[in-house]
């Protein structure tokens, strides 16, 4: 039995609910947004090397506009274009981790399809410019990534910062 000095505070058992604060709203809106956009672009890179899925697969080159393979038989993909997705998927993953970096993750990598759409837009698709390659579905699905990836962004950075879903105030 322990003595209770007047005026003292006793030792109080650890509380078990210290340490990591659980994820806001906006927190967990923002990393899902990430992750599911990562795991989107992961198995859309599996994708483009199974056969039936892509067309032509005996066609696939390394890189460049004369690899005659199709995603769905209407997005031209080569090795590289799926590593790409591969990367970028794995990259999403990798940076849902925390909502900050998930919604970073969303505005850098729509403004990146933004930039490649309007590469896709400017270059010859039989020249040696079109390396990886990309044709007119192409350019069309990587507006559209683009600007729903922005959205995404910046949903995500406002809900992180506490402007929506959250009890904080901007």
């Amino acid at each position: 039995m322990t003595e209770q000095t007047p005026g003292r505070a006793q030792p109080q058992e650890p509380s078990p609910h210290r340490g990591i604060a659980a994820p806001s709203p906006g927190e967990r809106l923002a990393r899902t947004m990430a992750l599911g956009t990562g795991a989107l672009f992961l198995v859309v890179g599996v994708l483009g090397f199974v056969p039936g899925v892509t067309t032509n697969v005996g066609d696939l080159e390394f890189a460049g506009h004369h690899s005659g393979a199709e995603l769905l038989g209407v997005f031209q993909v080569s090795v590289l274009h799926n590593l790409l997705h591969l990367l970028f998927g794995v990259a999403g993953i990798a940076l849902s981790r925390r909502g900050i970096h998930a919604a970073g993750y969303l505005l850098v990598g729509g403004v990146a399809y933004l930039g490649l759409w309007v590469y896709g837009l400017v270059i010859d698709h039989h020249g040696d410019a079109n390396f990886v390659p990309l044709n007119s579905a192409d350019n069309w699905l990587h507006l559209v990534l683009g600007v729903a990836m922005v959205v995404m962004g910046l949903v995500g950075l406002r809900v992180v910062r506490g402007g929506i879903g959250s009890q904080t105030a901007m």
